[in-house]
């Protein structure tokens, strides 16, 4: 018997990374030595006192029952916690937390949750690519509003057309920017805020690299702004902070209804998030170690950062002076589109970047740097870039 796919399966997009770790593979598998500059994938581990903390507590029989629905309350006692403390927001633990298996499924459940067919969902370009795997299973449309570098690739929303703004329904926000490293101000945010109560959009700030600042910058949280309880919540994951990628822990805050819609959905989906690894978060944001250790990821970040974007420098190749995340958004040559570019540079350069169309049309001159290898394998990447004398 042969068992076909849904319709909803079938329209979903090609997985992005999922191809380009494929392609970086199978590379690899030839012999090359391929400095892989396309991951987002944080190469630091995680910090030993949650990996204590874990253990501890997997070795409880209670954290081998069924967590509760919604979150254990003391994981969502302690992420209210973490932004009273670190932001200065208050939230309710019941009402304003909702516990993820990761960000990536409340950014991908959200428009189930609180869409139907046919609504408006705004989306960043250049954005993060999994954000269309939700307008595709919720079958929602979808427009997308640039992200231009002479704006610092932030959205100028008084450039989206008057009646786009009036048919949306939600927007998403993600600063510091993946791809681009950008990040957002406090007045940003304001202007957001009413331009959302203006037109009656929700916003969705994804804020998944929020501890990652270059040269000591503090990455503002939406939710820090007056009234943005009233119009959005943020969703933060515990993979680049802690570096718990592999963990698949993260939370939404904010705005009640729309924590209860993800909430609601997730009754029917999950069972919550294995309790010891809840326990493990609980350690991350609470213990006072956990300040002095980001603080360390943050300088190995920026001495990263300096060594390639001076080495890229020295044979003329300009980055977009990032202050968040752990990218580098470089232009391609002259000659080339992004796609083209990342193939020659795999294929004759044994160095695997992410092209930047796979963020979006308006990513399409550009490629994605991940800044996750020792500095001087990143010099060496810009060495065997520069050997093919492009620029």
């Amino acid at each position: 018997m042969q068992f076909e796919e849904s319709h909803i399966l079938k329209d979903l997009p090609s997985q992005f990374f999922a191809g380009l770790v494929a392609k970086v593979n199978a590379k690899i598998a030839q012999g090359a030595d391929v400095i892989n500059l396309g991951q987002g994938n944080p190469d630091q581990p995680t910090y030993d006192f949650i990996v204590e903390a874990l253990r501890e507590s997997a070795q409880k029989p209670a954290s081998h029952k069924y967590s509760q629905f919604r979150g254990n309350p003391n994981f969502k006692a302690a992420a209210a916690a973490f932004y009273q403390k670190k932001y200065g927001v208050e939230l309710d633990s019941e009402t304003e937390i909702c516990v993820l298996g990761g960000a990536k499924i409340g950014l991908v459940e959200l428009p189930l949750a609180l869409m139907n067919p046919g609504e408006l969902l705004l989306l960043p370009d250049p954005g993060y690519p999994d954000y269309l795997s939700g307008v595709s299973l919720a079958q929602v449309d979808y427009e997308t509003f640039a992200l231009l570098p002479e704006n610092n690739f932030r959205p100028d929303l008084s450039a989206i057309p008057e009646e786009t703004a009036r048919r949306a329904k939600f927007i998403y926000l993600n600063y510091p920017n993946n791809p681009t490293g950008a990040v957002a101000t406090v007045d940003f945010y304001k202007q957001v805020v009413a331009w959302a109560k203006k037109y009656n959009v929700g916003v969705i700030s994804d804020f998944a690299y929020g501890a990652l600042g270059y040269s000591g910058f503090e990455n503002p949280s939406f939710l820090s702004v007056p009234g943005a309880k009233e119009v959005g919540i943020e969703l933060y994951t515990f993979s680049k902070t802690f570096n718990m990628a592999g963990w698949r822990l993260a939370f939404a805050a904010g705005n009640a209804d729309m924590i209860e819609a993800l909430n609601l959905l997730q009754d029917h989906l999950f069972v919550s998030v294995f309790p010891a690894i809840q326990d493990a978060g609980v350690a991350a944001l609470l213990d006072t170690r956990a300040s002095a250790k980001i603080a360390e990821l943050n300088r190995i970040y920026d001495q990263r950062r300096e060594a390639f974007v001076t080495a890229a420098a020295k044979i003329g190749w300009q980055a977009f002076p990032s202050k968040g995340s752990f990218y580098a958004w470089m232009p391609v040559p002259k000659g080339y589109n992004s796609e083209s570019f990342a193939e020659l540079l795999l294929d004759r350069a044994h160095v695997a970047v992410a092209p930047g169309k796979g963020f979006g049309a308006g990513g399409d001159s550009y490629v994605r740097i991940g800044l996750l290898v020792e500095p001087e394998r990143l010099i060496e990447a810009v060495k065997r870039v520069e050997d093919l004398q492009l620029f």
